[in-house]
């Protein structure tokens, strides 16, 4: 019998699995990659008997492999909050799903195991643009002020770490952070033992967001605004954390951010408006390669000829 830890390079998913693993500590194969690569189930070929731990990646986008994987015998614990498709009926499935955009796959955690590690969960909401569950979560467990800024510092660099069109973009490979946080019961824990983590990111965070900020839109009017940032390992790490910085500070806004790519084509990161977080989903699932939740969603490979054809929906939707 083999296990398989299969979860979003994400703060939400590395966050979801620190908080099971910390809970019921496993041997464990970790299959994991940049934040987009979420086909994960596609990566193994489980077995009658196998266990497997699902975190934070679309079952619609993983249909085929979890229906293989129930097929050859194997259990499936599956926690998700994206835009999950039909949802398989079976023995062996045990599915905890719900796609609120209040809610990310760490907060389900986090409920599941009573609060336990209720700090992680914090992170992750922070790190998933989630400030308000963040911060309701973090008042249920009475954490101060200054605890709290540092978390949320903390899981915005995570979920920064993520984005990149492979791991050699990244600062530190998805699995290689999981072993490195699930060291520490508690964020608050790591920060002091391990400060380098945060140290690295924030370096390269305020870097990349100062190139970020010099970048034009090519649209913007009250409601909706649009920006194009280079091929460049410095915007493709950016790009869904730039998102997240639009959307604070214009919260009425919806704001879509497209990085040049080698296939003539765009990866588009899309944050619907802060104050209606709705829609983002439904538009990016128009296009081949879309996929996400309500308030935070993308397209893997937009043609460059598909600008205005995207454009026109994203005003639409908006």
């Amino acid at each position: 019998m083999a296990n398989y830890d299969l979860f979003n390079g994400d703060a939400d998913g590395i966050c979801s699995l620190v908080q099971l693993r910390l809970a019921e500590p496993r041997d464990a194969q970790l299959v994991t990659g940049v934040k987009r690569d979420i086909a994960l189930l596609d990566k193994i070929n489980p077995k009658k008997g196998d266990q497997l731990t699902v975190l934070d990646i679309s079952m619609r986008n993983n249909a085929k492999g979890l229906t293989k994987a129930l097929q050859n015998g194997a259990d499936v614990y599956y926690v998700d909050h994206h835009n999950p498709g039909d949802i398989p009926s079976h023995d062996n499935l045990f599915a905890v799903i719900d796609t609120r955009p209040d809610i990310c796959t760490a907060l389900l955690v986090n409920k599941c195991l009573n609060g336990v590690f209720a700090e992680w969960a914090v992170v992750a909401a922070f790190g998933d643009n989630m400030a308000g569950s963040a911060h309701k979560l973090a008042e249920k467990n009475n954490l101060g002020p200054e605890t709290l800024s540092r978390l949320k510092k903390f899981g915005e660099l995570i979920n920064y770490n993520g984005y990149g069109r492979t791991v050699d973009d990244l600062h530190f490979k998805p699995d290689d952070l999981f072993r490195s946080l699930v060291r520490f019961e508690t964020p608050s824990e790591c920060l002091i033992r391990a400060p380098h983590i945060y140290e690295q990111l924030d370096q390269g965070y305020d870097d990349d967001l100062a190139r970020a900020r010099n970048t034009q839109f090519i649209s913007k009017t009250e409601k909706c605004a649009l920006v194009t940032l280079d091929d460049a390992p410095w915007a493709r790490r950016i790009s869904g954390s730039y998102g997240n910085v639009l959307a604070a500070s214009s919260p009425d806004r919806a704001h879509a951010v497209l990085t040049h790519n080698q296939e003539a084509s765009f990866t588009v990161s899309v944050r619907a408006p802060r104050n209606n977080p709705k829609g983002a989903d439904q538009l990016c699932l128009q296009f081949p390669t879309g996929g996400g939740r309500s308030a935070a969603a993308g397209i893997n490979d937009l043609p460059h000829t598909d600008l205005e054809i995207f454009t026109d929906a994203f005003n639409a939707a908006f």
